[in-house]
């Protein structure tokens, strides 16, 4: 029911406080702690920028008290899951499906949790059951086929609207690189503050906040970040874009950029563990970051216990990439070869990519050039020699 006795500030406040004295939410404790929470004049219903929470006052006074500890409980999710942060790439393509995808994520989670109604929905939130047990990018690509279908359809109505709440990505870019680093440092030690408590209590903690710690981190983003830096060179400066290593400290620097990135190796997993789907995904994308960087060459090097095809790309090529490329393997797994058949050819790559899931018949290698590897739905494998990101295939 409505407490019309306490100001929308106050209600917030109990909310907050409801949350924590809940058993089932312990180990929310320190995400609440973090960041500032106020009642904003002009924000339509509520948001987040992966720290701050922002709620409007007319939302707030038409919720009753059961809808606003939901409301609460998605802002901490949101922070929670980080998703402001991982899910960047989802909004620059469509802002209004990565925030339905996130909230479905959330919504689900929440109200599978509070089936007695401690924490109601509000109306107009995203909570559709066919999404449940997914991730917000398996969401989103769902949601995206559906509105393309329904385009071809012409019917142009898309999503069923924008979620419960707006998501503040443009502040979570604004915050410092400093900024950054101390909050992810504040959610780690939330969660592990949070699961240590849920398990002496025994309850079972939120959800399985040991995969929090680990949280899943875009691999696009990764890519394309590992490509450009590794072959972003000093032939000349400019000041059109500052170098970002000193713009927290105030201090304006130029970037180096270089005219000239040579050759790319991608080096391919085809023991058996890499499908078609799986395959074509990865080479799209590697062919979308080559569009920003334009290397003279990139060379495919498909191995299992020895590299069983070699095929290069120049230029004029790589539209097609995806495409063309004929996978050949299908051994053990041996990822030595490819550094040992690079050096018996003279191949000199400024930056290697290793798609693999991980599960080596020998060691990682011995590597000249800047590696990275992308592992395929193997979160235990901890590459010694460059670096790594994971990649889920229903990601792809």
């Amino acid at each position: 029911m409505f407490n019309t006795t306490l100001t929308a500030e106050q209600r917030l406040g109990k909310a907050v406080v409801d949350i924590m004295a809940n058993p089932k939410y312990v180990a929310l404790a320190g995400i609440l702690m973090i960041g500032d929470r106020t009642i904003e004049d002009d924000v339509p219903t509520a948001c987040t920028n992966g720290r701050d929470e922002m709620y409007g006052r007319a939302f707030v006074e038409k919720l009753t008290d059961a809808e606003l500890r939901f409301l609460v409980l998605h802002e901490s999710y949101h922070k929670l899951y980080r998703h402001l942060t991982t899910w960047q790439h989802l909004y620059k393509q469509d802002a209004q499906l990565a925030n339905m995808a996130c909230d479905h994520v959330i919504n689900l989670k929440i109200a599978g949790d509070n089936r007695d109604g401690w924490a109601k929905l509000p109306e107009g939130g995203c909570c559709d059951d066919k999404f449940t047990g997914m991730d917000s990018a398996a969401v989103f690509n769902l949601l995206k086929q559906e509105q393309e279908e329904q385009d071809s359809q012409g019917d142009g109505s898309g999503g069923d609207g924008a979620g419960l709440d707006s998501h503040d990505w443009e502040g979570a870019q604004e915050l410092t690189d400093a900024e950054q680093q101390d909050l992810a440092r504040d959610i780690d030690e939330a969660i592990r503050q949070g699961a240590m408590v849920a398990g002496k209590m025994g309850s079972g903690g939120d959800r399985s906040l040991e995969d929090l710690l680990q949280p899943q981190v875009d691999w696009r983003e990764v890519l394309r970040e590992f490509v450009s830096t590794t072959c972003a060179g000093n032939d000349y400066s400019t000041w059109q874009r500052p170098n970002r290593r000193y713009i927290s400290s105030g201090i304006y620097m130029p970037s180096g950029i270089s005219e000239a990135v040579d050759e790319l190796v991608v080096a391919i997993d085809t023991s058996g563990s890499i499908g078609k789907r799986e395959l074509t995904a990865f080479l799209s994308e590697v062919k979308s970051v080559c569009d920003t960087v334009n290397p003279a060459r990139v060379r495919l090097l498909y191995w299992d216990t020895a590299v069983c095809r070699d095929e290069t790309y120049e230029t004029d090529d790589m539209a097609t990439l995806a495409q063309s490329t004929k996978p050949a393997g299908g051994g053990g797994t041996d990822v030595e070869c490819v550094p040992r058949y690079m050096a018996e050819h003279g191949i000199s790559p400024q930056a290697c990519i290793v798609l693999t899931d991980g599960y080596l018949g020998g060691s990682w290698g011995q590597w000249t050039a800047p590696v990275l590897w992308c592992l395929l739905d193997n979160n235990s494998a901890r590459p010694t020699v460059g670096k790594y990101v994971n990649i889920k295939s229903s990601n792809l």
